[in-house]
Formats: C-alpha cells, structure tokens, sequence
C-alpha cells in the first residue's frame, strides 16, 4: 500500500508539472486538420526528408546522462562574464540594414524599414526548470530594449527557442509571427491572436503588402516541449524583402535540403546558421561546425554568421569550441564569416571583421 501510494503521488506530481501554462498547447481542431493533411505528417508525427535517428550508431541515453552528469569539462561554461555591447535598438536609423545577435538563437533584424526578431530567449533560462541558466554577461538584452516587432520568427518550439516568459512579455510589440505548423497552438494558448499567428509548412509561403515574404524551409531535427515529440513542425525560413534575402536557419543536422534550398532560392545576403550545442552522439539532429560552413558554402550565401552558442551549455564541449572551429573551417573554405559580441550591430550592406573576442576569455 505504501508503494502504491507514493507511485501514485509520483504520478500526480509528475501530472501537474506538465500541467504548467509554460508547457503550451497540443494542435486541435482546424489547426490539428492542416497538420494531418501535410506530406510530412505520418504515423501521428511530423517526419524529417531523410531518415533521421535521434542518437547514432552506439550512442544511448544512459551513457549521454551519464556524461552531461559526470563528464563535462571545467570549459564547459565560460569562467568570466561574457562581454558584449547594447546599442539602443529603438534608436536604429530607419534605413540601417543591421543584425544584433543576443547570444544562443535569438536575434534581431531590422531590413529595408521593417523589424524580425527570432527565436528570442530573454529569461535567462532554456528549459522548464532551473538547471539550463544563461552565462554571466549574456543576458545584456531584454524585453524592454526591444522596439515593436513586424515579424516575430520561431523556428520550433523547443525551449532554447520559444520561451513563454519572454514571447508573453512581447505580445504587445508583435504585429505577426512566422512558424511552423502547430506551433501556434503554443502562442494562442498563451494569449497571442490568432490572426497575428502564421503557420507554415515546408515550402509554404506567406507574403505580406510591405514586400515582404516569408517561405518556410526544411531542417533536420525534432520539436516538443514535453515527453511526446515531433507534433509541431520544425523549420527553417527564407526572408525576401524589397532589397535583401536572408536565410533563417533553425535547428538542423547536415542534409541535402540546403544544397536544394541554395538551388531555389540562393543566392543569400547573409545565412544565419547554428553551429554549437553538437555531440557525435546526435550527429544527425545537430551540425558539427565544419559541416555548417559547407552547408553556408551550398546555401550560396555571400556572408555567414553562426550562431546557437555563447549562452547555454547544452552539450559537453568547451563553450568556445564552436566559434573557434566554425572560424577555421571558414578560413579554409574562403567563407566570409562574421563574428560579433553579443549586441553588436552587424551590418547587411557591407562586409565587417570583428575581433576574435572569445580569445580573451578563460
């Protein structure tokens, strides 16, 4: 009896944890029809163009445990704060062309007169509890620097790329979201319109009166927020405007769909593309850098920046190992690489090199 009651107590606790308004919404309705009408919707999940396992050949789950609990190294987080620059995005000169990287995923467009920000993470934290904490130094931006936003981009719904604390505190500045299929759920569960909200899926598009049009393209990867995975739908997106075309990499392992997306839609101004948070072990979800400077190389973009570092440690490596291999393989493929701090004005028009900052850190 004993047993039985704290199995059931466990149960409850573990009902009720998954409960949290933080953990979104499931699709339902017309919003679940759309999804099981996609192509790359079967057998109850969204499916990756390739056969993607989630862990390689020999990996498991109790041997990654056991190494992010008693494997990681003393560089695993940065020993000193990180540095980094706040410019007053409010103040941006209409007719400025910039990206401004927050560390990690998020960051901020303003091109050709209008605003994106994507994937934002402002709390300070990637993950339902505590355990994922921002480094020191790179939670220079908030909510409260943000100007209004035209488009608000969320590539997927894991929590290093939507945060329910910082979208919420958003809302007010948003004029519309881009996202993929059943992300929205999420969103409107939390308050946002639903008229604001587009759902895309792979190769769908959506423009917009201002010269505007957002298409959403493949990545290889996963969703979910709780144990069951694959129900929202993962993206990438190509941003053409009146002047420019950025690509808008999500999550992603390496595949053939960016040498097809260079082929469609290429060439780009600038492809902002993740480079960290990689492990052989899920190789096939995650890029290791040299292959984000060859998938750059196929996109036929004229610039790269690669982010998804520099804020979280959410895989064993050193956390400047990715911007000091990404650098490398750039050099010897004679791929322009841009490599700012976190909130430095990154201009779209014209080519900049930044100093290698990260040198100068333990």
């Amino acid at each position: 009896m004993i047993i039985l009651t704290v199995a059931a107590m466990c149960l409850l606790a573990i009902f009720v944890f998954f409960k949290q308004v933080k953990f979104g919404d499931k699709p339902q309705g017309r919003r679940l029809d759309r999804i099981n009408a996609s192509q790359n919707h079967r057998d109850g999940a969204f499916q990756n163009l390739s056969d993607t396992p989630q862990l390689a050949e020999g990996a498991s789950y109790i041997k990654i445990l056991y190494n992010f609990l008693f494997a990681k190294g003393a560089r695993n987080r940065p020993a000193q704060p990180l540095p980094s620059v706040k410019n007053d995005l409010k103040g941006l000169l209409p007719k400025e062309n910039v990206v401004v990287w927050f560390g990690h995923s998020s960051y901020f467009i303003q091109v050709d007169g209008k605003t994106i920000l994507a994937d934002p993470v402002f709390s300070g934290k990637a993950s339902p509890v505590n355990g994922t904490k921002a480094f020191a130094g790179s939670d220079a931006y908030k909510v409260a620097d943000m100007p209004d936003i035209d488009y608000l981009f969320i590539s997927h719904d894991h929590w290093d790329h939507l945060d329910h604390k910082t979208v919420t505190a958003l809302m007010p500045k948003v004029k519309h979201v881009i996202t993929g299929l059943g992300t929205g759920a999420h969103l409107e569960f939390w308050g946002y319109d639903p008229a604001k909200i587009k759902e895309l899926d792979w190769n769908e598009s959506v423009a917009f009166n201002d010269g505007f049009t957002f298409t959403a393209t493949p990545g290889r990867h996963f969703s979910g927020r709780n144990l069951k995975r694959n129900q929202t739908l993962w993206i990438s997106a190509v941003l053409k405007t009146p002047l420019h075309k950025l690509f808008l990499g999500g999550d992603t392992g390496f595949d053939n769909h960016f040498e097809a997306i260079g082929n469609e839609h290429g060439p780009f101004d600038i492809a902002i593309l993740e480079c960290g948070q990689y492990n052989p072990a899920w190789i096939y979800i995650h890029m290791l850098p040299e292959q984000v400077v060859t998938a750059a190389q196929q996109l036929r973009t004229r610039k790269l920046l690669p982010v998804h570092w520099a804020k979280f440690s959410l895989a064993l490596h050193d956390w400047d190992e990715p911007i000091k291999r990404v650098t490398t393989e750039a050099e010897r493929q004679n791929m322009p690489i841009l490599t700012p701090m976190i909130g430095e004005k990154v201009a779209l028009d014209t080519y900049q090199s930044f100093s290698p900052w990260w040198e100068q850190l333990k």
